[in-house]
């Protein structure tokens, strides 16, 4: 896989996360042209996803194969590529399932207890359990500066997402919010453990997810009831931004940066998509969610320079253990 610097790989995540708040937008605009239930979109993501990344790679790498496995003769060339293939069909299955279960969570949480609860617990949640898997899986403790970043983009976060006329507590929501936040995790530090070539990643995975939700969005209405050709256009964006460019692009950067650092970074994600929901909706933000989006935009810049600080020690660290994740204690803790 091509070598990502701390730089890169921070500009990947922050990509990655900017593309991701788009998504909202896109789906309230396919829910106003198509009438497509939220199992639905799904599948569809993943599977215009999918075929996004086979589509660009093939014509990207015409000749040869994206990925392939080094050749120092027929015979290890051969066991070679058949270990990396069962490699990456069981990368793509468990990264697939976790995709679906992510996705399909994060609805249920919506429907049992509303859009802003349902956000805050679903999008908070996930960097404290990567933190927890990182420090305990990965050996990547951050130090106090990180934690204290980390801190504040959870507060900014729910300063952004409050709203006092959302639904009520719901023990129900709640747990699907966590799943929610659990599987994604999972995701985050299966290919922060093991990095491959984030492409071919991604698009086992959405191949995967779309396999195990096509039951689920046949059953709810596969196909868009409105407008087809305005339908078919979001989905298509979906399939490419959001989705297929925004998972290769995460996955890539987490082949650089810490996973903590990159589960806060992608917390940027609804300040994005407030701003699109107020230039494209007409929706207003209250004094209080613009400090809220102030200050995790400010948290995750300063994490950002707390993890291009510790690079180079961690990168020390890492060679001293051999190739892998770069692990060990941050000297700001």
């Amino acid at each position: 896989m091509t070598h990502v610097s701390v730089r890169q790989g921070l500009l990947y995540v922050s990509l990655a996360a900017t593309a991701w708040g788009t998504g909202g937008a896109a789906g309230a605009l396919l829910d106003r042209a198509g009438g497509i239930g939220p199992v639905a979109v799904s599948f569809w993501r993943f599977a215009a996803g999918a075929v996004t990344i086979l589509l660009v790679t093939r014509v990207l790498f015409r000749g040869r194969r994206y990925g392939a496995a080094p050749r120092s003769g027929p015979e290890s060339a051969t066991l070679g590529r058949a270990t990396l293939g069962r490699a990456r069909l069981g990368r793509a299955v468990i990264t697939g399932v976790a995709m679906a279960v992510c996705q399909t969570a994060y609805f249920a949480a919506i429907a049992e207890s509303g859009l802003a609860l349902a956000t805050v617990i679903t999008t908070g949640a996930t960097p404290v359990l990567v933190l927890a898997g990182s420090a305990v899986l990965l050996r990547e403790r951050p130090g106090a500066a990180g934690l204290g970043c980390a801190a504040a983009a959870l507060a900014g976060l729910v300063l952004l997402t409050r709203d006092d006329g959302a639904g009520g507590f719901s023990p129900a929501g709640v747990a699907w919010a966590l799943l929610s936040a659990a599987s994604y995790a999972g995701v985050t530090l299966l290919n922060r453990a093991a990095p491959a070539e984030p492409y071919t990643t991604a698009m086992g995975g959405f191949a995967a997810g779309a396999v195990l939700l096509f039951p689920l969005a046949l059953f709810q209405g596969l196909f868009p009831a409105g407008d087809p050709l305005a339908s078919w256009a979001i989905i298509a964006y979906l399939g490419a931004v959001p989705t297929a460019l925004a998972y290769g692009l995460f996955f890539a950067g987490l082949a650089a940066v810490r996973a903590t650092t990159a589960s806060v970074i992608t917390l940027v994600e609804p300040a994005g998509a407030a701003v699109l929901g107020v230039l494209l909706f007409g929706e207003r933000l209250t004094p209080v969610a613009v400090g809220g989006a102030a200050l995790l935009l400010a948290a995750v810049v300063l994490l950002a320079l707390d993890e291009r600080r510790e690079a180079p020690v961690l990168e020390r660290a890492g060679s001293r253990r051999g190739p892998g994740p770069r692990a060990g204690r941050s000297a700001s803790g």
